[in-house]
C-alpha cells in the first residue's frame, strides 16, 4: 500500500510517500511545498492545493494521512494552519484517495513510542524506520512519520 503522509503549514507543508510491502516500509518521495511569508496567503493556499494534486496524480497514492489540527494559543495560527489543512484535504478528495486523520500525539506515540516527543526524535525514528539516508527537514519527516503511523494502524 502507498501512502501520503501529510504535515500542512501556511508557510511549508511536508509531504511523504511510503511504501509498505509485507513488513518492510519504503519511503518512495518526500518533499515540501515552500512559500514565503511576502506572498499573498491566498496564494501560498493555492500553491499548496496546486502541488498536492501533482504529487498524488503523478504518484498514484491509495490513502493519505495528515494531522489533525491541534489546540493553539494563537487563535490566527490555528485558523491558516486550517486553511492549509483545507488544501490537502480538497486535493486528496478530488483526485479521489480516502483520508486519515491522526493527532500529534498518535503519530508521535506510533513512530517514536512516547506521545511528547521532540520534532527531532521523530525525524530520527523516521529515518530509521525507513532506513534513509537523506536527512529530511522537520517537516518532511513530520509528514513521513504520518505515513508511518497510518502503515501501523491499518494492520490493526
Amino acid at each position: 500500500m502507498l501512502v501520503l503522509g501529510v504535515d500542512p503549514g501556511s508557510r511549508v507543508t511536508g509531504y511523504g510517500l511510503v511504501q509498505k510491502t509485507g513488513n518492510v516500509m519504503t519511503c518512495i518521495h518526500a518533499g515540501s511545498v515552500s512559500s514565503s511569508g511576502n506572498r499573498p496567503f491566498n496564494e501560498r493556499i493555492h500553491r499548496i492545493y496546486q502541488s498536492l494534486v501533482e504529487v498524488i496524480e503523478h504518484y498514484q497514492p491509495e490513502e493519505m494521512a495528515i494531522e489533525d489540527i491541534f489546540v493553539s494559543k494563537n487563535a490566527r495560527s490555528a485558523l491558516k494552519l486550517g486553511h492549509a489543512r483545507g488544501a490537502a484535504l480538497i486535493a486528496a478528495a478530488q483526485c479521489g484517495i480516502k483520508i486519515y486523520e491522526y493527532t500529534p500525539l498518535e503519530i508521535k506515540k506510533s513512530v517514536v513510542g512516547y506521545g511528547r516527543a521532540t520534532k527531532e526524535q521523530v525525524r530520527s525514528m523516521s529515518q530509521i524506520i525507513l532506513n534513509l539516508q537523506k536527512r529530511y527537514g522537520l517537516d518532511t519527516s513530520d509528514a513521513l512519520a504520518a505515513a508511518i503511523c497510518h502503515l501501523n494502524w491499518t494492520r490493526f
